[in-house]
């Protein structure tokens, strides 16, 4: 599966999963080891109509930054969406949760992860991301409440999850760039 085509798929599922009942789906920690369904669903799922359209956006913009950037490190934003929501038990507090923004941001991690590993202007874009991103994630104060109230924002946020996809993105891309590593030193000896 491409970069684009998993932007596309996340957001063809929230779009779908946006006529389903929310409580089928959100996230709710007291809930997921009776509906695992819930680590995977809770990212589909949307409070609002511009919450949804925020993260909509939010597809579109990792799709262009995966084409620009020639992204191939799928696998690892595919394996952050269960993390990001497994690491969410970190925030008791948070009762439920739905949305995409924090696989969004896990998807932000990966990329800057991969763009790290490369040489040149790659790796310069990769850090002026993650430089915006770890900016972001402190003025958010994830370690805070729970949930925050924004101005311009009909819901409220969960800040934590933020940070949680952030870092699920951050291990998966490392864990991938490790296994690549280790397959091309194999198939090297083999040669």
């Amino acid at each position: 599966m491409s970069w684009a085509a998993l932007s596309a798929g996340l957001a063809t599922l929230a779009g779908l999963a946006w006529w389903l009942p929310r409580a089928w789906l959100d996230w709710q920690p007291a809930l997921w080891a009776q509906e695992p369904w819930r680590v995977l669903s809770a990212a589909l799922v949307h409070w609002s109509a511009q919450h949804l359209l925020a993260n909509l956006a939010g597809c579109a913009v990792l799709a262009l930054l995966g084409r620009a950037g020639r992204l191939r490190a799928t696998p690892a934003w595919l394996a952050a969406w269960p993390l990001t929501q497994l690491g969410l038990l970190l925030q008791p507090a948070l009762l439920h949760y739905g949305g995409l923004s924090g696989l969004l941001h896990a998807g932000v991690a990966v990329a800057v992860v991969e763009l790290l590993a490369r040489r040149g202007r790659d790796r310069l874009v990769g850090a002026a991301i993650a430089a915006g991103l770890l900016v972001k994630l402190w003025l958010e104060q994830p370690l805070g409440p729970a949930l925050r109230t924004l101005p311009g924002w009909d819901i409220a946020i969960a800040p934590f999850a933020h940070l949680s996809g952030t870092l699920a993105g951050a291990l998966s891309a490392l864990a991938w760039l490790a296994w690549r590593r280790l397959r091309a030193s194999s198939r090297h000896a083999e040669v």
